[in-house]
C-alpha cells in the first residue's frame, strides 16, 4: 500500500513509516485490565501488542525547510534487543519511505524530536561498515525541548533504559543541537504543544493551515485505544500529570476539531474525536490522503 500525503496551505505533508515493533500490553495500558484493552488491540502469546513507528515529513513551501518529526528506532540495536521488541522493517523502513516520496536524507533541514526515547530518535545515526556512528541527516538541525534534554542527559533510574547512550551521545557532540522552550514557533503555522506526563518536555508539533489543525500526538496518545481518560501508559513518568494534560488536550481537540496524527498506532493513522456525554471518544479515522 502506498504511503499517504497531502497539502495544507503552504505545507506538504508526507507519512513516513519507519518500521513496526511490539511492546508489552500491560505496560502500554498501566492499571487497565487486559480484559478491557485487548478488545481494542489484541496481544500475542507473549502479551505484546503490535505497534508501529510512524513519523511525519513536512516540506514548507514558504521557507523551503524540510522538517522530520522523530525518526524511529533506527538500525543500531543488537540481535537481543531486536528480538525483545520484534523490530520489523520488512513492510516499512525509513529509507523506503523517503524514496517513495522522492526525498533524500540530505533534504532534511530540521529534525523535531517529540522526545528522546529510543523508538523516537534511534535513526539519528547509523553504523557504517567500520562500525562508526554517522549522522543520517547531515544537513539537519536537531530540535529538543530544554526539559527533555536535561531529562535525557541526567535520567532517573526508571527512565534510564529509554535513553540509550548510542542515541544521546551523538546529539551531545553535534554543533547542530537547538534547545527550545514551551512557546517555540518553528515558522508560521508550525508550533508545538508541550506536555510533561510521559516524560518532561515532550513537544507535540501542531500544524495550522487551510482552516485545519493537525497535531502529532506522539506518546500523549500512543494509540486510538488510549483515548479514554484513565487509560494511561505504565511507561509514563508522571501519570497524574498525564491525566490532567490528557483531559485538557482531549477537550481542546474536540472544541477545535483537531486531527490527531498517531505515531504508534498500527491500525489507524489519523483520528478525530467527539464528545459523548461526559466522555470523549473516537469519531472517525482517516489518512493524510483523506485529510
Amino acid at each position: 500500500m502506498s504511503l499517504s500525503k497531502t497539502t495544507l496551505g503552504n505545507f506538504e505533508l508526507y507519512t513516513i513509516e519507519t518500521g513496526d515493533f511490539k511492546l508489552d500490553g500491560g505496560a502500554m495500558f498501566g492499571v487497565v485490565p487486559k480484559t478491557l484493552w485487548s478488545r481494542g488491540i489484541p496481544a500475542d502469546e507473549n502479551n505484546r501488542i503490535q505497534m508501529t513507528m510512524r513519523c511525519l515529513l513536512i516540506k514548507s513551501n514558504t521557507t523551503g525547510r524540510v522538517y522530520l518529526i522523530d525518526n524511529g528506532v533506527g538500525t543500531k540495536f543488537n540481535e537481543k534487543l531486536q528480538a525483545i521488541y520484534e523490530i520489523d522493517f520488512s513492510t516499512h523502513s525509513l529509507a523506503a519511505s523517503f524514496k517513495e516520496h522522492g526525498f533524500s536524507f540530505d533534504d532534511v533541514t530540521d529534525v523535531i524530536f517529540t522526545h528522546l526515547h529510543f523508538d523516537h530518535c534511534g535513526a539519528t545515526t547509523y553504523y557504517n561498515e567500520q562500525g562508526e556512528a554517522e549522522y543520517t541527516f547531515p544537513n539537519a538541525t536537531y530540535h529538543v525541548h530544554k526539559e527533555q534534554w536535561e531529562t535525557a542527559t541526567n535520567p532517573n533510574a526508571r527512565e534510564k533504559a529509554s535513553f540509550l547512550k548510542e542515541n544521546i551521545d551523538p546529539l551531545k557532540e553535534t554543533k547542530h543541537l537547538n534547545l527550545v522552550d514551551d512557546d517555540v514557533v518553528y515558522e508560521e503555522g508550525l508550533s508545538t504543544i508541550v506536555v510533561n506526563g510521559h516524560t518532561l518536555g515532550q513537544q507535540l508539533p501542531l500544524i495550522e493551515a487551510d482552516g485545519k489543525k493537525l497535531c502529532f500526538v506522539a506518546d500523549l496518545l500512543a494509540t486510538h485505544v488510549h483515548v479514554p481518560l484513565p487509560w494511561v501508559m505504565g511507561y509514563d513518568m508522571y501519570p497524574a500529570t498525564t491525566l490532567k494534560e490528557k483531559e485538557a488536550f482531549l477537550h481542546r481537540a474536540v472544541e477545535e476539531s483537531i486531527y490527531l496524527y498517531l505515531e504508534h498506532d498500527y491500525y489507524k493513522e489519523i483520528i478525530t474525536l467527539q464528545q459523548d456525554g461526559k466522555k470523549v471518544k473516537v469519531a472517525d479515522s482517516l489518512t493524510l490522503n483523506e485529510l
